[in-house]
């Protein structure tokens, strides 16, 4: 946690404590790092400028706009991309028939191999 108290004459706050995340204070004034840095880099517009991975942008593409629209790439790291799906049925479908399919699309559209897995998993 970071404390974010500040005098009452920079934030205007009567009990001087920073604002947190999205104008919300908790009882102490304090930010979870993950909200402190997401809040960072969205103000400092860091956040736009580093983009998404290449390895999302073309799983986008491989997967096609259909399915791009019921997927969210989350995480891609030791070749293995993580992928959010918003219902089941797109999962058992992506899991069990075009999963495969999109991967190797995946890495023609990225022109290497980096890809060796896609995890899929249901979005809650």
């Amino acid at each position: 946690m970071i404390d974010v108290k500040r005098e009452e004459h920079k934030t205007g706050n009567k009990d001087g404590y920073a604002r947190g995340v999205e104008g919300k204070a908790d009882r102490k004034g304090l930010a979870s790092i993950d909200d402190a840095l997401k809040t960072f880099l969205r103000t400092s517009g860091m956040g736009a400028r580093i983009g998404a991975p290449p390895a999302f942008r073309a799983f986008r593409d491989a997967a096609g706009e259909a399915y791009a629209r019921h997927t969210r790439p989350v995480r891609f790291a030791r070749g293995e991309l993580v992928v959010q799906v918003s219902s089941a049925a797109h999962l058992a479908e992506l899991k069990g028939f075009l999963g495969e399919e999109v991967r190797s699309r995946t890495n023609q559209i990225l022109g290497s191999d980096e890809v060796r897995k896609i995890n899929f998993r249901l979005d809650r």
